[in-house]
């Protein structure tokens, strides 16, 4: 039997004016049986067709685990005639120390046409209280960059894997978050995509007696999947803010860096059927330390060997790649993500 595909609805249509009062209702007639629950305002934009269905998708998963008020909103900035339409409705999952329910409201909205203006004055007048306020932008963005809408949002979630011209959307966004006087706080899923193979690549120095072979690597291998070439070099921007190397060359497979000493480092990429970075190899004359992806998909092999040793690989938890998981992580976090920032001034002249 085929796998059945889960629908969800868009809720119930209502008017602009009359959203707070609708939502209000809504709550009544559940009579007790359903508990409102936000801890955060997390706002998705998005221009591509039919975005609105698959959002409502996401977020009805993520509010499994992460409360929120959800304003998901799907711009048609081509639509000749001006339109905006608005529904409202909840994903209900049961909660764990009880048989009640516990609800996520979703605040859905339709703009066609040059009243995607109206998106600052739209999000605005319906976050939730007080609580901090996220924006899941899965757009490329674009100027002018609006200050009367970046003022407000606390954390900013992006996917530069996606990104044609990472300098040019990258100079934005900084803007966006000086024009917020650093308010904002930079979150990229391409990063987060990274998090596993960089905590299984850095166990293997945890211990200082390790520290030595910090010194010694001259060569480094990132394989990655079609599409992923951006990630594999923020994992070597990462590598390289951590170690104190500088970027100096790029080619179509390769980057130089140069460490302490004017030590350069040759970082070799490349592409491989498989996940978005398949595996890591860091050699040095005497040994080699690598982290690749079991064929089962949600483990990683670790392993370390001297030269002409045989690999026996530790098994560690995968990542995973879907946006619901991704998502997931990164609403579990806090802190101004320091080491991302580090990680992207290395190499923001290399993508």
């Amino acid at each position: 039997m085929p796998p059945i595909t889960e629908t969800y609805s868009l809720g119930l249509p209502v008017e602009i004016g009359e959203i707070d009062q609708e939502l209000k209702k809504l709550w009544e007639k559940s009579e007790g049986a359903m508990t409102r629950a936000s801890l955060v305002n997390l706002a998705v934009y998005s221009e591509e067709l039919g975005s609105l269905e698959k959002n409502t998708q996401l977020i009805a998963k993520i509010t499994e685990n992460h409360a929120c008020r959800a304003i998901v909103i799907g711009a048609d900035c081509r639509a000749k005639e001006n339109r905006l339409e608005a529904w409202i409705s909840a994903h209900c999952h049961v909660s764990r120390a009880d048989s009640k329910q516990v609800c996520s409201e979703q605040i859905s909205f339709l703009l066609q046409g040059p009243c995607t203006t109206l998106l600052p004055s739209i999000v605005f007048s319906h976050l939730d209280s007080d609580l901090p306020f996220y924006l899941w932008w899965q757009e490329e963005f674009s100027e002018p960059m609006d200050p009367q809408l970046w003022a407000w949002v606390d954390r900013v979630i992006y996917d530069s894997r996606t990104w044609k011209d990472f300098r040019a959307q990258l100079h934005l966004v900084e803007t966006a978050q000086q024009e917020a006087r650093q308010r904002i706080v930079l979150c990229d899923l391409n990063w987060t995509r990274l998090d596993k193979v960089r905590f299984a690549l850095a166990q293997f120095f945890d211990h200082p007696a390790s520290h030595h072979h910090f010194s010694k690597i001259k060569k480094v291998r990132i394989d990655f999947a079609s599409g992923y070439r951006s990630t594999a070099i923020l994992f070597a921007g990462w590598l390289a803010a951590q170690l104190n190397w500088r970027a100096d060359k790029t080619t179509a497979h390769e980057l130089q860096f140069i460490g302490p000493a004017d030590r350069k480092i040759d970082i070799e990429l490349r592409e491989r059927p498989g996940e978005p970075v398949r595996e890591i190899a860091l050699e040095t004359s005497e040994m080699e330390f690598l982290v690749t992806h079991a064929e089962c998909g949600d483990l990683l092999e670790v392993s370390r060997r001297k030269t002409g040793e045989k690999h026996v690989p530790q098994l560690m938890p995968a990542g995973k790649n879907d946006p619901v998981s991704l998502m997931s992580e990164e609403l579990m976090r806090g802190g101004p993500h320091h080491v991302y920032l580090h990680a992207v001034n290395c190499i923001r002249d290399l993508l």
